[in-house]
């Protein structure tokens, strides 16, 4: 069926509705299945809807998860789901079905497996092109402990173009490991597929012909119907007698039909005939069976909940005052090249891709590789900016060390999504990059306060002649005015923006960093109001180099240092400022105020913020309670 509307009521799914488990799945007739995953579709377009989160990923596997399910012992073997994001009908099928609506909220189910939510779920996930590796680990963990047992990993929506995945399957065919490579191809990541690697897929199509499975596992070629490879097709970078799995040494089957549910039972319980490692290839379409996200399957990579009310006059998000700023900054210097690893559209790109396509270097799920491609266009006089969210730098650590900063070469980084993320979780928030840059020689890690000083930090960075970094929050602005005129930040220089109750001679001193400066003088407002003693809020800017002159010149009358960051407190900005006042033999009292040493679950963002203190109330409250210990220790 296809859909058009997502429903606002529960559809009627009777037979989806028998099964809170996958034996009760396998105890149906084959022939069952076309309406196991016909309810099932409409099921995940209700919930999806009631939820918001990812959508077209999903609606792609529902005739796969059916399959899988239904051909594999689940829990028993192993099923493991790469990056994550197409999981829902997989958790609707493991007895989670009803709490479907709840995904991505606080106590509710989490937006991508995770191994605490259930035994279904082998391997947590948030991160593409680690199935792979994890199912290799499994295989090779099964065949040492001399179980029986099946290990599928399920790849696809881009991550396969991750040199992760390539070393893994390199691996798997050393070992001879037995287990299954399902590569879920369908032409996306979040954008369109691109490179060499989606060229060949595309060959492998255009060849018309499929390496079909017997029922006793042998293997035959057949020519496949006419299938239009999604909604465009490359040009062949390779033979079309050529096949890169084939070459590694993985045993190639398909490509087949991945919408075909008794299709590819039959060639699942044929495969678990043989051994070795192997590879399904098969064809899906992201958004199938809703006819919008088919027409438009980036727009409808991921939906917002139905009837979220969304302003026309909300403050401009920070990823947008980056894409106008690389634009802005693009058209004045002709050495500008811009780099993203495969998030194009929520790093607010799209419009520099589209002008300048030249400049536009989107390099796929290849974090690494994005981060060195950065450093040898500066090694040739160039200036690169890497677009890139805070949880996936972490990937190109190495990377950021070795070949940008050892080499001191001039690379830009704006860096999204820091600090917490709200409804994607702990997979995805970026709460340590204070911590994993500022120890690195040579660089300059920036945090603005809002939208405008965003924009004037991101000028500034460009302008630093070597490694310089900005982290920015997800979502949108404070709501300021923003500065179309570019002006250069000194670097290393902080800002006093709040002084109240000045007549006292003590004072406490806020040290805020980038997002939690205006929720800092939100707190110190109040507490103003209700205490005889001086209070500052400083707007710190620079976690490195950090303002040390600020520091000593406010030492002399302060008695508490409070520091407010949304980062881990270990090692993040508040340590820099601990080190640096020890070092200078500045003893002082002083709060450190960030996020605690766990991984936060999924809430809305302002839930996490209460929660970790870090909103003007918790700051407030904290502030209070250390300001009062100290009073009674005088």
């Amino acid at each position: 069926m296809l859909y058009t509307e997502i429903p606002t009521q529960r559809p009627v799914t009777p037979l989806l509705d028998t099964i809170d488990h996958p034996q009760q799945l396998r105890a149906l007739e084959q022939s069952q299945l076309e309406q196991v995953a016909d309810e099932l579709r409409q099921f995940i377009l209700y919930a999806a809807g009631q939820s918001g989160g990812h959508f077209g990923a999903n609606l792609g596997v529902i005739e796969l998860s059916v399959a899988l399910h239904y051909c594999f012992n689940t829990p028993n073997d192993r099923l493991i789901w790469d990056v994550g994001h197409q999981a829902y009908p997989h958790k609707a099928l493991t007895g989670r079905r009803e709490q479907l609506t709840t995904i991505r909220a606080k106590d509710g189910l989490a937006a991508f497996p995770s191994r605490e939510e259930s035994e279904f779920d082998t391997f947590g996930v948030g991160h593409s092109s680690t199935a792979i590796s994890a199912g290799l680990g499994m295989a090779l963990a099964t065949r040492y402990q001399d179980i029986a047992r099946e290990v599928v990993a399920i790849i696809g929506d881009g991550a396969m173009t991750a040199g992760m995945a390539f070393e893994a399957m390199n691996d798997a065919v050393a070992h001879n490991a037995d287990m299954m490579v399902i590569l879920n191809d369908n032409d996306m990541s979040i954008s369109c597929s691109t490179g060499g690697f989606a060229k060949h897929l595309a060959a492998i199509w255009e060849r018309g012909e499929s390496v079909d499975i017997s029922d006793d596992g042998e293997a035959f070629v057949k020519p496949y119907p006419e299938w239009s490879y999604n909604s465009r097709l490359h040009s062949a970078a390779t033979d079309a007698a050529d096949n890169l799995f084939k070459a590694i040494g993985f045993d190639y089957f398909g490509p087949f039909d991945g919408h075909d549910v008794q299709g590819l039972v039959h060639v699942f319980n044929a495969m678990k005939k043989r051994k070795g490692p192997r590879l399904i290839h098969i064809y899906t379409k992201k958004g199938k069976g809703f006819a919008p996200a088919e027409a438009d399957q980036i727009k409808y990579h991921a939906i917002s909940k139905l009837n979220t009310a969304t302003s026309s006059t909300a403050a401009p998000k920070y990823s947008d005052v980056f894409g106008q700023w690389l634009c802005d900054e693009a058209a004045q210097d002709q050495r500008l090249l811009a780099i993203t690893p495969a998030m194009c559209e929520g790093s607010g790109m799209v419009k520099f891709a589209k002008d300048y396509p030249e400049r536009f270097f989107d390099v796929a799920i290849a974090e690494q590789h994005a981060v060195t491609l950065a450093a040898g266009m500066a090694c040739e006089g160039l200036k690169p900016v890497v677009a890139i969210y805070s949880t996936f730098l972490q990937r190109g650590y190495d990377q950021l060390v070795h070949d940008v900063a050892l080499q001191n070469l001039d690379v830009t980084f704006g860096i999204d999504r820091a600090g917490l993320v709200g409804e994607d979780g702990p997979t995805h928030a970026g709460a340590y990059d204070y911590a994993y840059m500022r120890t690195i020689p040579n660089l300059v890690l920036m945090a603005p306060k809002d939208e405008n000083e965003c924009r004037q930090m991101l000028h500034t960075a460009y302008l630093y002649n070597g490694p310089a970094a900005v982290r920015y929050p997800r979502g949108n602005g404070l709501g300021v005015e923003i500065q179309q005129d570019m002006t250069e930040i000194p670097i290393g220089q902080s800002e006093i923006v709040a002084t109240l109750n000045e007549q006292f001679d003590d004072y406490i001193s806020v040290l805020a960093f980038g997002s939690r400066v205006q929720a800092a003088v939100q707190a110190v407002e109040r507490f103003a109001a209700q205490h005889e003693v001086a209070i500052r809020v400083i707007n710190m800017r620079f976690i490195k180099p950090l303002d040390t002159q600020m520091l000593d010149t406010i030492a002399t009358n302060t008695q508490l240092f409070v520091t407010v960051e949304e980062h881990a407190v270990m090692a993040g900005a508040g340590s820099a400022v601990n080190e640096y006042l020890a070092q200078a033999q500045i003893i002082k009292p002083i709060l450190n105020l960030g996020l605690a040493d766990h991984f936060m679950a999924q809430a809305t963002h302002a839930q996490m913020l209460q929660q970790s203190g870090l909103d003007a109330q918790g700051i407030e409250k904290s502030i209070n309670q250390a300001w009062s210990a100290l009073a009674q220790n005088v």
